[in-house]
């Protein structure tokens, strides 16, 4: 841990219900105190095969994920699909009934409270409900971890501003959470997260409470830590959009178990089960639902075709040059286009004349020849 006194302090993380537990610390005045976590290993998170059950039911299934130092990695599922009992494990708040998790490189399944306690010292939490103490001040409520990690008071306050002016709360420190708006509040919580300078930052729905344009600024800030600190982010929550903007990977979580990986970019473009394509339908585009009531499996008509493409920003044109080289020979009904990572992701439906072959194979062979991913949706008559 990077210290800000001459203490090394050990102390937990906020608990979901806002409670704090007992902490130690301990004076390195004669000698430095031994770090026992691996600041340079490459994963700051790795589990393998975890298992948690709560009776019949399993929480978590074989979960198997990595976080490497640096990342933004976005855990996404609906409700129930095991993302807060994950959390639970990942802050020792919960024991896994089988196999380990690690916290840049030392295990941490199986420890007792007093040992957990130097690993909530490398881990700040984010809450869904900020979970300020609302009798505190914003700068007490910063400071409250460093305080019961034992910081002299001059450092706490040292700390609590650099911290304020990072979130942008600078003309806050002296006004209690009542007086905050939503967003406000978050950022105390995000200060609050950073205070001993964790090398991981758990956000557990932490814009989910939020008003769009709240957490779009929310978003950036996360974003901005993550670029000028370097902190790894695990980013629990329920809304693509939020991955889409601001995480590197991410992992689909259902029924406790991690369906499918990668990349954002690559999700996005190749989603690979039926719930990432239901957790994608409102942010992609897709066929008009008077059209899709329509639709056949009978040859007559049109035919209709839904398009994928992936590629880097600068070949994100595909849609522009089939207008415009196979102008006349199709009839685009709708697409887009989403820049993610550098990448242009595009999907776009068309169709062609059932009665036109040529055309027909000319643009399935010419989409073929762009690398896109051509799937024929199904048959409608223009005068239905």
């Amino acid at each position: 841990m990077t210290a800000i006194s001459e203490t090394e302090a050990h102390f937990t993380a906020n608990t979901p219900d806002g409670k704090h537990a007992k902490a130690s610390a301990v004076s390195t005045s004669s000698q430095t105190a031994r770090n026992p976590f691996a600041e340079d290993v490459e994963d700051v998170v790795r589990l393998h095969r975890v298992n948690r059950r709560f009776g019949n039911t399993q929480a978590l299934k074989d979960v198997s994920l990595t976080v490497k130092r640096g990342e933004i990695l976005g855990i996404i599922g609906r409700s129930g699909a095991g993302k807060s009992t994950l959390i639970r494990c990942l802050n020792g708040l919960e024991q896994p009934d089988d196999g380990t998790i690690e916290i840049e490189g030392h295990a941490i399944t199986g420890l007792s409270e007093k040992q957990l306690q130097s690993v909530r010292s490398r881990v700040g939490m984010v809450f869904q409900h900020f979970n300020l103490l609302s009798a505190k001040t914003v700068e007490q409520n910063v400071a409250l971890p460093l305080k019961i990690a034992g910081y002299d008071k001059a450092k706490r306050r040292e700390r609590v501003a650099e911290l304020l002016a990072l979130v942008g709360l600078e003309d806050k420190a002296r006004q209690y959470p009542a007086g905050l708006s939503g967003g406000q509040k978050q950022r105390v919580g995000i200060a609050r997260a950073l205070a001993a300078n964790p090398a991981l930052l758990l956000c557990d729905e932490a814009t989910s409470a939020l008003d769009p344009e709240t957490t779009r600024s929310i978003l950036a800030l996360l974003q901005s830590l993550n670029q000028k600190l370097g902190i790894t982010v695990l980013l629990i929550t329920h809304e693509m959009e939020v991955i889409k903007k601001v995480a590197h990977r991410v992992a689909v979580i259902n029924a406790g178990e991690i369906i499918e990986q990668g990349p954002v970019w690559q999700v996005f473009a190749h989603p690979k089960t039926a719930l990432t394509r239901t957790l994608l339908s409102g942010l992609l585009p897709q066929l008009p639902e008077a059209l899709s009531e329509r639709l056949t499996q009978t040859r007559q008509g049109e035919a209709i075709y839904s398009v994928h493409y992936a590629g880097q920003d600068r070949q994100g044109e595909i849609l522009t040059l089939m207008s415009s080289e196979l102008a006349g020979q199709f009839r685009l009904i709708q697409g887009g286009v989403e820049h993610i990572q550098h990448y242009a992701v595009v999907r776009f439906f068309f169709s062609v004349p059932v009665a036109n072959t040529d055309a027909e194979q000319t643009i399935l062979h010419w989409l073929q020849q762009h690398q896109a991913q051509v799937e024929l949706v199904g048959y409608v008559t223009r005068d239905a």
